[in-house]
């Protein structure tokens, strides 16, 4: 039930996505509209398959389907809107997408083994939602830390220009600005 990501690969694909501060280009609407497009594809096709099974198994296999529908959605927004706000919302939506497929896995089982797989399963959500906020919190941190460093370096280039006058001191500024982004 334990649905595993490399919270490094987490971790990098977020930090990218605040690194890159690009608009949406006409390109990336289209890989979104064409992930969207495949994950429906694939969903009629995986909800097919389902069809020849009974109880409970059907009922795993239809929301597998549904699962592996919203992570490729969820993935392909993500990429698409490029914003860690976007990225935190999809790994959300992921998890509770894990959860309710964890929920029917447990509809199975009966008794002590119903209660501790709910239980697992809850857990499982939420350790999935806590680990996305956190990373929020981290990147938007190292972010904050990196602008505030950047301040504190201009701010030193722009003391080391007041050593110089005239047309020397507004090179050193122009440069101190263009290097630090200011």
């Amino acid at each position: 039930m334990k649905h595993v990501v490399t919270p490094a690969l987490i971790g990098a694909v977020l930090m990218s996505a605040v690194l890159s501060a690009s608009a949406a280009t006409p390109e990336a609407k289209a890989a979104y509209k064409q992930a969207k497009e495949a994950a429906a594809a694939t969903y009629k096709a995986q909800r097919a398959r389902c069809d020849v099974i009974t109880g409970n198994p059907k009922e795993v296999c239809v929301e597998e389907a549904k699962a592996a529908r919203v992570r490729a959605v969820e993935e392909a927004s993500a990429i698409y809107k490029n914003t860690l706000k976007a990225y935190t919302q999809s790994r959300l939506t992921i998890a509770s997408a894990n959860f309710d497929l964890d929920k029917v896995k447990c509809k199975a089982l009966t008794g002590n083994d119903k209660d501790v797989c709910v239980q697992q399963a809850k857990a499982t959500l939420i350790a999935a939602q806590a680990d996305a906020r956190a990373d929020k919190k981290a990147i938007e941190a190292r972010t904050d830390a990196r602008d505030d460093k950047r301040t504190a370096e201009y701010k030193v280039a722009l003391e080391k220009c007041d050593a110089f006058a005239g047309a020397v001191k507004d090179s050193c500024v122009s440069a101190a600005k263009s290097q630090y982004g200011k």
